[in-house]
């Protein structure tokens, strides 16, 4: 819930009600990453060393400035912008065209992700920083993204996509819309496996590009594999269960994949072991970076979402995973099965809450269900809305000058179903001083592993509310719970 949440939603059509499940289980599950101290820092963050070259302001600024938007904005950590940018000085040095120039920008976003502009501008969320363990890691994933920009790959990707569009026109006009269709499909399918040849061969280059800088190459599929199992921890959350099948239609290739072609590009440099692999470099850069969402946009503790700034919390129903988004809070529970959305807007002057509701911003609205209530003292009304196979019980309550929506989806709406969902829109009050505690923001500390330490003594200093141990491990690259003492190792804590 961004900054501009309720603008964001305020003013727009009819929200994708029948797509709902659908998107939240998308951007619940979809990782899209393309692909101690020691005297190098002092106490307090220091001003950023300088990127390779500094890009002026070009035509694509707009396009920057809309992707830096969508993140949460920049999140300035002049230390860890330090680091990076010495790291790729040297992959810069290290890569096919070592005079373009390229900078870093480290977004205010804890989903993992990392994409480049073919400017060179390389953006990182905090989540992947988190989410990496050394230098070699964080230096596979830029050298991934300056190999997209170096083989100009989306530009390629766009002259796929527009050759594709006139091809399927001109099947439409010349034989039939059917004809046309069975093109765009076939299409649709080509440009999928080019966008998964362009990944697997940045992941190649890139990993040729840290070899030569001096890093290990197998940095890239550790990177990798620690991907996969956030993948699968943020799955089981939920009860989905992982699929073997391959897509036809994904633009990336499976993580199992890439994990293997990463190897494969490694061991032919060398054996595990050579190159640089900078841990402890690398850690001191990210201590005390902030961790997950920031509390300015929204906070979410286990299954409760708690705004400080709104001023509101909401708990979602046992078993829902809650994301948080720019646009709306989402949610996702039994492998995908139920759904929920909250989201804003602002509260149209002289218009009751029953016609708001009627107003046609939701498809499949059933009239007969609509019901005037009062929650923890707001106004409110229900009712449920039926669009295909789904069934959706929806609420929308008034709460200072806007109006919170929150929406409900399962295949069969049940009495159990919908105690369940009630329960949970009842929960919707203002925040507590306690809750607004709560709220405060998560960092990554480094805590150094003592003789009797193990990696369940730390998990429990964790500040997570869900499977702490499981956490710890991931955040650590850990295969098994055995600690080495006096080695730093990732917390979460306020």
């Amino acid at each position: 819930m961004a900054a501009d949440w309720r603008k964001s939603t305020r003013g727009r059509g009819r929200p994708a009600v029948r797509v709902l499940l659908t998107l939240a289980a998308a951007l619940l599950l979809s990782n899209c990453t393309t692909l101690e101290r020691q005297g190098a820092f002092p106490e307090e963050p220091a001003a950023p060393v300088a990127a390779p070259k500094t890009l002026a302001e070009s035509p694509g600024g707009a396009e920057r400035k809309k992707l830096v938007a969508l993140y949460g904005g920049d999140y300035r950590w002049p230390k860890a912008e330090a680091y990076l940018n010495s790291v790729l000085v040297r992959l810069a040095k290290a890569s096919e065209t070592p005079s373009q120039p390229y900078r870093v920008t480290i977004l205010n976003s804890g989903v993992v992700n990392a994409f480049a502009l073919p400017s060179g501008d390389l953006f990182i969320t905090r989540g992947l920083l988190a989410l990496a363990n050394d230098t070699s890691e964080v230096a596979a994933v830029m050298a991934h993204e300056i190999a997209h920009v170096t083989a100009r790959h989306a530009f390629l990707r766009a002259e796929q996509e527009r050759k594709a569009a006139l091809i399927a026109q001109a099947a439409r006009v010349i034989q039939s819309q059917q004809k046309g269709a069975e093109v765009e499909a076939s299409s649709a399918m080509n440009i999928a496996g080019f966008s998964r040849l362009q990944e697997l061969e940045a992941d190649r280059v890139g990993i040729a590009v840290i070899a030569r800088a001096g890093f290990d190459p197998f940095g890239a599929s550790r990177f990798l594999n620690s991907l996969a199992r956030s993948s699968a921890l943020r799955a089981s959350l939920i009860g989905q269960k992982g699929s073997d099948k391959p897509d036809i239609l994904a633009t990336h290739p499976s993580t199992p994949e890439r994990i293997e072609a990463a190897l494969q590009a490694a061991r032919q440099i060398g054996a595990p072991g050579i190159g640089e692999t900078g841990a402890p470099l690398y850690l001191q850069a990210i201590d005390g970076m902030a961790f997950g969402d920031d509390p300015n946009d929204g906070a979410i503790r286990g299954r409760k979402f708690i705004h400080p700034r709104l001023g509101f919390a909401f708990e979602a129903p046992e078993g829902f995973v809650l994301e948080n988004s720019a646009q709306a809070v989402l949610g996702v529970a039994d492998g995908g099965a139920e759904a929920l959305r909250l989201d804003s807007v602002r509260a149209p002057q002289g218009k009751p809450l029953p016609d708001y509701l009627t107003s046609g911003w939701i498809d499949g609205l059933m009239s007969s269900s609509i019901q005037p209530i009062q929650i923890n003292g707001m106004p409110a009304v229900l009712a449920n809305a039926r669009a295909g196979e789904w069934n959706f019980r929806v609420a929308v309550i008034a709460y200072h000058d806007d109006i919170y929506r929150i929406i409900f989806a399962v295949k069969a709406l049940t009495s159990e179903a919908d105690d369940k969902f009630m329960k949970s829109i009842n929960s919707f009050h203002s925040a507590t001083p306690e809750e607004l505690t709560q709220a405060q923001p998560m960092h990554i500390r480094l805590v150094t592993a003592g003789i009797l330490d193990t990696a369940e003594s730390l998990a429990k200093k964790m500040t997570m509310a869900d499977r702490p141990l499981d956490h710890f491990l991931l955040l650590n690259g850990l295969e098994s719970p055995t600690l080495k003492s006096g080695e730093s190792y990732k917390i979460i804590s306020n």
